[in-house]
């Protein structure tokens, strides 16, 4: 067996070269999975809570605490929106979950979501410098049913303590209610990243996907596979940025949406499907398979695979096709596997494959930017925004079938997004402080720079202990076992 570098860098080589493709993805999936379970018990969690003040002596916990912190309350009782500026609150985000849907598993319990929710607040803090804190809920009522308004419920309750909230793994249709009345009902921004992150990112991969396919937004035909919060968010945003919704088909567990789903229209719970319904598929078309013939676009989040997405279907699209199998943490169809049918250009939510349209290049710097401006909300065209910074920043350094979107290495895209997202709050009325874009970008830079410098210097000095060699390569020895087995 070959030796695996920490940095994770050359997995493939660590890899027998007598497995074949399908096998080496499999063997990929396995060995993430275990050595996530066995690192997250080695460090039990992600997250630590560390002062950013000093302590020069005792006594400045006089300062710090009582009896001098009491001009702080008073001031912030006096003016509310001083506590922005006296305390973390102006960059903290409240990661918020039932854990109802994590990832491809489903109702993991309230803490079960608590691994996701902390890589939420690792990725904000490393990548946009951002605080951030995991917080998953009891959401059922009495009957045993999860209850939206336990959720709207506690948000509300939580924000005068936090920047921004972050729903997360939300089921359907209880995301969509907790979302819109937290949209319009906090004075902070709520943002749903399933949804809008997701569909933010997706934007911003297809934008640049486009571009080299020599298409247009508003010319291709679009499928979507999978009707939950993120391709019914994404659809709402294809078309807010020029899509046409009559040259779009979308498809749930039971089918096409089209304006004679009458299981959708009764059920009010599903008002964003029934909106989709209405505009979209003018023809009915019933089955995937007949979709996607000739269609110049596939964007599926669904149920993880692989196999979900057929080879033929793939062979059936349009040329140059664009392929988007984001499920995770399997995609319903291997990339090589899309590739050998004729795809043009593959996609997946992994960064052990190209094109890795993942959120994680999306929150950090939306939130980031968000926070910066002490934002009211966040507006679609600030996610719109998001995108378009996303995509505008890859082409400018060069993009290419296998390098669309940007990747989390690329550390000066998140403070170009923040920018952008922010000078888009200031321009939607949304935002509380005005300043320059370059103000923004540098602000959003330095608070980045800290945070990482921060972690290197707590690897470096030891305190953050160095991931043990053992436990990867038995990670590896274990992955490669099952496959052979």
């Amino acid at each position: 067996m070959k030796e695996l570098s920490l940095t994770l860098e050359n997995l493939e080589e660590a890899f027998p070269s007598t497995f074949t493709q399908e096998q080496l993805a499999k063997a990929k999936t396995i060995f993430l999975k275990k050595l996530s379970e066995d690192a997250h018990r080695f460090y039990q969690g992600k997250i630590q809570t560390i002062p950013k003040a000093p302590v020069p002596g005792f006594n400045w916990f006089n300062v710090w605490y009582t009896p001098g912190v009491s001009k702080v309350s008073t001031d912030i009782r006096d003016n509310n929106d001083v506590s922005f500026d006296m305390t973390n609150r102006g960059n903290l985000v409240a990661v918020v979950s039932d854990s109802t849907r994590v990832l491809g598993d489903g109702d993991c319990t309230p803490p079960g979501g608590l691994g996701v929710m902390e890589g939420k607040a690792f990725l904000m803090k490393y990548l946009g410098g951002v605080d951030a804190v995991a917080l998953c809920v009891d959401s059922k009522g009495s009957d045993g049913k999860n209850d939206p308004e336990k959720i709207i419920e506690f948000v509300k309750m939580l924000q005068p303590s936090f920047g921004a909230v972050n729903l997360e793994d939300i089921s359907q249709p209880n995301c969509y209610r907790v979302l819109d009345v937290l949209r319009e009902e906090c004075d902070i921004p709520v943002w749903h990243d399933d949804a809008q992150g997701t569909a933010c990112v997706t934007l911003a991969g297809l934008t640049n996907a486009l571009k080299l396919a020599g298409k247009k937004i508003g010319d291709v035909r679009i499928v979507l596979n999978g009707a939950g919060a993120s391709n019914t968010t994404i659809a709402r945003l294809l078309v807010a940025d020029g899509a046409d919704p009559a040259k779009m088909v979308i498809f749930d567990t039971k089918g096409s949406l089209h304006d004679q789903r009458l299981d959708i229209e009764c059920d009010k719970r599903f008002y964003r499907k029934w909106e989709l319904c209405l505009s979209t598929n003018p023809g009915k078309i019933p089955t995937i398979e007949e979709a996607m013939k000739n269609a110049d676009v596939l964007i599926s989040l669904s149920t993880p695979g692989p196999d979900v997405i057929k080879r033929p279907w793939i062979r059936g699209m349009a040329e140059k096709a664009i392929v988007f199998c984001c499920a995770n943490p399997v995609p319903e169809i291997y990339p090589y596997a899309a590739k050998e049918e004729g795809a043009f250009i593959v996609a997946t939510g992994r960064g052990d494959f190209p094109n890795q349209v993942n959120n994680s290049i999306g929150f950090p710097g939306i939130l980031k930017g968000a926070l910066m401006v002490r934002a009211r909300k966040i507006t679609d065209n600030m996610a719109i925004a998001a995108a378009h910074s996303l995509a505008d920043y890859a082409e400018k350094r060069g993009i290419s079938v296998n390098d669309i979107v940007p990747n989390m290495e690329e550390a000066s895209v998140f403070p170009h997004e923040a920018a952008d997202v922010a000078m888009q709050a200031i321009k939607d009325g949304v935002a509380r402080l005005t300043m320059t874009w370059d103000e923004a970008f540098q602000k959003a830079k330095k608070d980045i720079e800290h945070s990482r410098a921060l972690t290197r210097s707590l690897m470096d000095k030891g305190f953050i202990a160095p991931p043990p060699a053992e436990m990867i390569k038995t990670a590896l020895e274990f992955a490669i076992s099952e496959i052979q087995k």
